[in-house]
């Protein structure tokens, strides 16, 4: 307890504060500006062309684009919500009492060592490419929308494509590191739970320790991960619309 009270607190998105608290890694606060870490993002080919495209005029409306309304919104709330209730409702991280007792031990094998994170982190990865496709779709529809509307409008949907382009490699890079620090923590939580039952056995004093149970804590800290991941990749999109609300 001593040692996690000395960690930094992490301030930043439900994302990364899950992350921070599930891993054992200590993150200072940066001493540098959002400016200057987007800087450090940017190579003179990027900063050139993110150049071009605030100082430039932006290019005719097509005629052809559908005008925004509710049904974009509502196929927005759709898909998110049909992300989430994948995330809630996938087998691979339903804990036992969402499974039932009966299934949950004979999936898992009803011993620590049955149990590969392989399943997990290939579910994990699959989740993440519908999450990646479905937005990534949304903010291209959102953005066409938004380029057929004023000038400051398109202006502002040529900016959202050339930061997507410098920014997007670098985020799904850093996206897929989660399912290793994920399973990081579902060692740490197996191997608690293995000395817990090893000092049950030799101490009388020592509290009842259900065996699996670090199964059940795993799979809802990764469907807590999943969803906030999915908060951060929503932000793009939401910020697309609020610009089309205001037209």
């Amino acid at each position: 307890m001593l040692q996690a009270s000395q960690r930094t607190s992490v301030r930043g998105p439900t994302f990364i504060r899950l992350l921070a608290r599930l891993t054992n890694v200590d993150v200072p606060p940066s001493r540098q500006s959002l400016s200057d870490r987007l800087g450090q993002w940017l190579d003179w080919t990027h900063a050139v062309a993110l150049s071009t495209t605030l100082d430039g005029k932006p290019s005719e409306a097509a005629s052809d684009v559908p005008t925004f309304g509710g049904a974009e919104e509502n196929e927005c709330a759709h898909a998110r919500a049909s992300l989430i209730s994948t995330i809630a409702g996938d087998r691979i991280f339903a804990t036992t009492s969402q499974r039932g007792a009966e299934h949950a031990l004979a999936e898992d094998g009803g011993a620590n060592e049955a149990v590969d994170y392989s399943v997990f982190r290939q579910r994990y990865l699959a989740i993440q490419r519908s999450m990646q496709a479905a937005t990534g779709n949304l903010r291209g529809r959102l953005r066409d929308m938004l380029a057929a509307s004023t000038a400051d409008m398109a202006q502002l949907a040529a900016v959202d494509a050339a930061m997507e382009r410098v920014l997007s490699p670098r985020e799904q890079a850093l996206l897929a590191h989660v399912p290793a620090l994920l399973g990081e923590h579902f060692e740490r939580l197996r191997q608690a739970e293995q000395k817990a039952l090893a000092d049950a056995q030799v101490s009388e004093d020592a509290p009842a320790i259900a065996p699996g149970a670090w199964l059940d804590v795993f799979r809802k800290d990764v469907q807590s991960v999943l969803l906030a991941e999915l908060d951060v990749r929503f932000h793009p999109v939401e910020g697309l619309l609020a610009a089309l609300r205001t037209n």
